[in-house]
């Protein structure tokens, strides 16, 4: 007979994760509106248009054909050659031993980091910034050091100051992710030149996340630079990207890595121990996507451009709200202070109170790290009439916050 006892206790790493908090809101947001209450969605970051019909088709084609089997862990060949002609057309002098496709772009975060950082090492993240990065760099065994994204007159600028005072001899990498999620930020091509210069001097890894690359509004097509173009860093560079974003292909799971060629034997090692590979008639959803007609991507940018300014302008108008209009992405990181401090209500508790009371789904600017608190993001990536009816539902918000 076996004896009773308490369970083994679970792996002391788990401390170290974190979660995406824009889950959480969205599953009390579905709870609210099962209970008959109507809810703005803004939480989420996922474009409403549909994936493109010939991926879809491609994907469906290759199921039928049985194109379901084991396949190359570092991506089918004509996948990876078509990436290869994305990154050098923007003007990365990648060659196809640079390329890994990869089941979601978070993976390939974390194996950027598994290959990229000793435990011990120091890792420069942004704050606020998106949520994973702390728990993939403890999960690689390095210790986060925060860098900021700083709002200013003329919108949110990259905090060299706080940059400096964080490098230490520990320091390996720094992440760097423009298109920035939240605030929207952008890197320009003198910003990635001084990050370029201070990881040659400093010897680090740059560790680049340009998953809304593509979405880049004060550029043509969309098209903002890209740490690895500059001259010397593609062998320091690893660049995260994938198809979720500019082609709304989120539930796809389609990710990929410009990676060092140094590192190249490594990443595919830690796929093959990670997913084997990615499946492959995936990649022929993501491929057909990438060579089919850009009219879908075209049509997100020039939507989702219109609705930025539609909904910041709206934010703007609300008594309590301020909110600098972003670069790039489909985020509008709104200050939200004043109301705050009507209110008397912390972020966390204005943002719950924002979803019960008055059914507008936004997160809370503390899931990005503490620096977050005072704002709100809300997703401007889904139809007009729904971002008009969340400016109303501010606006009666605003006046109750006020009165409160």
């Amino acid at each position: 007979m076996i004896p009773d006892s308490a369970a083994p206790a679970k792996a002391a790493r788990l401390g170290r994760l974190g979660i995406e908090g824009a889950f959480a809101v969205a599953a009390a947001a579905r709870a609210l509106e099962e209970s008959g209450r109507e809810v703005i969605h803004l939480e989420l970051g996922q474009p409403d248009f549909p994936s493109p019909q010939h991926a879809i088709a491609a994907g469906v084609g290759a199921l039928e054909a049985d194109d379901a089997k084991y396949t190359a862990p570092a991506g089918i060949p004509e996948l990876r050659n078509a990436i290869l002609g994305y990154a050098r057309g923007r003007g990365i002098p990648a060659e196809l031993g640079n390329v890994v496709v990869t089941s979601a772009a978070k993976p390939m975060l974390q194996y950027a980091l598994l290959a990229a950082v000793n435990p011990g090492d120091e890792v420069l993240i942004p704050s606020p910034g998106f949520p994973i990065y702390p728990s993939a760099v403890r999960l690689a065994g390095g210790i986060e050091r925060t860098y900021a994204i700083a709002s200013t007159r003329d919108g949110w600028q990259l905090d060299w100051d706080s940059i400096e005072r964080q490098l230490t001899p520990r320091t390996r990498a720094i992440v760097l992710n423009s298109p920035h999620n939240p605030t929207g930020w952008t890197a320009t091509s003198d910003d990635l030149a001084r990050i370029a210069w201070i990881a040659v001097e400093r010897n680090l890894w740059v560790i680049s996340d340009e998953i809304y690359s593509g979405l880049a509004y004060d550029y043509a097509d969309g098209a903002s630079p890209s740490a690895a173009a500059v001259p010397g860093m593609l062998d320091r560079t690893i660049i995260i990207d994938g198809f979720s974003k500019r082609w709304s292909m989120t539930g796809w799971r389609l990710g990929f890595g410009i990676v060092p060629a140094a590192l190249y034997d490594d990443i595919v090692a830690l796929v093959i121990n990670n997913t084997s590979c990615t499946p492959p008639f995936i990649q022929r959803g993501g491929l057909a996507a990438m060579e089919g007609s850009q009219d879908v991507v075209h049509a997100l940018r020039q939507s989702l451009h219109e609705r930025r300014d539609r909904f910041v302008s709206g934010l703007n108008s609300v008594p309590g709200i301020t909110c600098a209009l972003p670069s790039g992405a489909f985020y509008a990181f709104a200050d939200v202070q004043p109301l705050l401090a009507a209110s008397r209500l912390d972020t966390d508790a204005f943002a719950a109170r924002l979803l019960q009371d008055h059914g507008v789904a936004g997160c809370p600017g503390t899931d990005f790290g503490p620096t977050g608190e005072g704002f709100v993001r809300f997703s401007f990536a889904t139809a007009a009439p729904k971002l008009d009816r969340a400016i109303e539902l501010l606006q009666a918000a605003a006046k109750r916050f006020g009165k409160t």
